[in-house]
Parts: C-alpha cells; sequence; structure tokens
C-alpha cells in the first residue's frame, strides 16, 4: 500500500432520470479498494444516508485502484492505478443510475500515481506520482472526458508528494511532503494548468504532514500532522503564500490525524484519526478560521479511520477504515455532531471516496 491515507474528494453534480431514486434522486458514493483492484458503487439515500451497494458492483479496474475523482458535471470518473507498474489513469462515464462504463485506453502518467485533484470548473486534471516526484497535468476535453497532456507536464516538485489540494478558485495547488526533521507543504501558481512553484517551501512543524483541505471561501489551509498530533492552520494570501495563524499548529486530543476535509458550508472541520480510532469535529471560527473541538468530539469510528468525505448537502459523512474491518462507514452529521448510520465492508482495505450527487 502507497499510502495507508489520502483526502478524499467530492463533487455535488446534477444527475438525472435515475430508475428507482428518490424524487429528488440518489447520490453515489464510489470507493478504491487496491488490493482488490476494485471500484465500489454504493447508492446513497439522500434522507437516510444509508449506502446500497449497486447489482453491477464491484468493477474490476486497473491494477492497484488507488485514487477516485469525480468530474463536476458528474459525468466521468478517474481512477489513479499505481499497481503492477501500470502508472496510468482510467476514465469512466457515468450512467443515469451509478453505474460506469470504462473508455479505453487508458491515460499514462509518472511513477506510482496516487492523488488525483481537479480543478473546480473542471478543466483540468492533476496527478500526484509519488516515485517519481512530479505532477501530471491534463486537460479535460468537456464533452468526452479524454484526458491530453498540457504543455511543460509533468512538473517536478522537491519531495515524494503524500496529498495535495487545490484552491477553490482553481489558482493555487498545494502538496504536503515528508522529511526526516520536518516535513514541507510546496505552493504551486496555476495559469491555465501550468504549475509555477511558489517561492520557500512552508516547513511544518511535524515530519509527517498528511492530510489537508482548504475552506470553501479559500482563506485558510488545514494540515493533519500525524507524527506530532496536531492542526495546522494557515490564512491563504492573495498569491498563495502560506502565514501561520496564531494559535497554530493545534493540539489534537487524539491520536495520529491522518485525513482532513470540511462540509460544504466551511462551519466544520473533521479529522480522521488513525490512532485513536475516531473523528474528531471543529467548528471554525469567523475571522480566524481556527478550530475549536465541538463538545461531543470525538466520535468513535471503526479501526483506522483513513479517509473522509462529506456528502454534497451536508448531512452525511463518510469514513474509509483499513483496521481489521476494512470498509466505508456512514454518519449522520448535525452542528459538526455525528451519530453513526451503518458500516458498509468492501473486502479489503478502500483507500478513497467519490460523492456524486
Amino acid at each position: 500500500m502507497f499510502h495507508k491515507a489520502l483526502t478524499a474528494m467530492f463533487v455535488c453534480a446534477s444527475i438525472a432520470g435515475c430508475m428507482g431514486c428518490e424524487k429528488n434522486g440518489s447520490h453515489f458514493v464510489y470507493a478504491t479498494v487496491p488490493e482488490a483492484s476494485q471500484l465500489v458503487v454504493f447508492r446513497e439515500d439522500p434522507y437516510s444516508g444509508v449506502l446500497t451497494q449497486l447489482q453491477q458492483s464491484p468493477y474490476t479496474v486497473g491494477s492497484g485502484a488507488q485514487f477516485v475523482v469525480a468530474h463536476p458535471s458528474g459525468k466521468f470518473l478517474y481512477v489513479a492505478n499505481p499497481g503492477q507498474n501500470e502508472n496510468d489513469v482510467s476514465l469512466f462515464d457515468v450512467n443515469p443510475d451509478g453505474t460506469v462504463t470504462e473508455i479505453t485506453p487508458r491515460t499514462v502518467v509518472g511513477q506510482l500515481p496516487s492523488v488525483l485533484v481537479m480543478d473546480p470548473a473542471g478543466k483540468y486534471l492533476y496527478v500526484a506520482n509519488a516515485l517519481s516526484n512530479d505532477i501530471s497535468v491534463f486537460s479535460i476535453a468537456s464533452s468526452t472526458g479524454v484526458l491530453t497532456q498540457i504543455p511543460g507536464s509533468p512538473f517536478n516538485i522537491n519531495l515524494p508528494p503524500k496529498n495535495m489540494v487545490i484552491a477553490p478558485s482553481g489558482n493555487s495547488l498545494y502538496v504536503t511532503a515528508p522529511g526526516q526533521t520536518t516535513g514541507f507543504i510546496e505552493g504551486f501558481s496555476i495559469n491555465a494548468g501550468v504549475l509555477t512553484a511558489l517561492p520557500n517551501p512552508t516547513p511544518t512543524s511535524d515530519n509527517n504532514p498528511t492530510g489537508l483541505t482548504i475552506d470553501p471561501k479559500g482563506t485558510y489551509l488545514y494540515v493533519a500532522n500525524t507524527t506530532s498530533s496536531t492542526i495546522s492552520v494557515y490564512s491563504i494570501g492573495a498569491d498563495g503564500a502560506l502565514g501561520q495563524v496564531a494559535g497554530s499548529p493545534l493540539a489534537d486530543n487524539d491520536k495520529s490525524p491522518i485525513a482532513l476535509t470540511m462540509d460544504p458550508t466551511g462551519s466544520y472541520l473533521y479529522v480522521a484519526n488513525e490512532g485513536s480510532n475516531d473523528i474528531g469535529t471543529y467548528s471554525i471560527t469567523s475571522g480566524t478560521g481556527f478550530p475549536v473541538e465541538v463538545t461531543d468530539a470525538p466520535f468513535a469510528s471503526e479501526g483506522q479511520p483513513n479517509f473522509l468525505a462529506a456528502d454534497p448537502n451536508g448531512r452525511y459523512l463518510y469514513v474509509g477504515n483499513q483496521g481489521t474491518t476494512p470498509g466505508v462507514q456512514a454518519f449522520g452529521a448535525a452542528s459538526g455532531s455525528l451519530n453513526s448510520i451503518a458500516s458498509y465492508k468492501v473486502g479489503n482495505s478502500p483507500t478513497s471516496l467519490a460523492v456524486v450527487q
């Protein structure tokens, strides 16, 4: 397994005409399972958060399928395949009933593609390659989803990428990278998909910064420091430069935070704590971006929670667990409090989720 946790991405898109769906349409949840090279697909009831695996699922996909991301239109899915020296990305058409159809050939990328992110407009796909220490960038054909590598790609980075996130504006991208004594956040400005490194990567208070997320307004960047069990908070300048917020890093009261995500409104930060088998939740202080732990947090999860995905309507949170009973756990979310709905086994350890409406 290349990375035990990858921050999961969600996309809110419109899909109509699903037979047997609720009146306003079901959501669909896609999970990668690299050990089986599979993509598992669930239909989500948007009124209860309950998941039902599609009859056609799981799908056999590329070797070591590690990460899935959905196009904002809801028409396409992309899966990174780093296994067996495959090193490519699969493209899938998403049908109205949530089933998928792979469109070949697969697109060759760098070595060990491990994380995918897409700009909010759905024009570019960014692929972090963990072994070749670079980022492949592709333009996306709006009608077909087909990828075309842009000039100058791949773009080199200084250290092996652990995770990455793109700003809501689509103008900046941030990568976490581990180090022997301290880790780094490497920032890039973006112009028509082209990456230009920002000056001086930002050192972190931890040698193993992992998950990261940005609030919906693009004002603050949050980073999970796994070894020191802290959360760093940075303000994002107009030029993409990072400035550490007063009081950061925040001591996480639990062990080994490894993945972060926010609810769609940016009011709450969710933290997967791998070492203590729970989910921390924090309300975000207006004006400073500083997290304050919700009174009844943390909330117990299945073993080794490693990645998170918030439902587009903000009422549900999905957690990927990699412990002795690997699978996907559904939580109801209200004012930062979580209640477990159910857990769903997927055979082996999942590594990422995409939620499509």
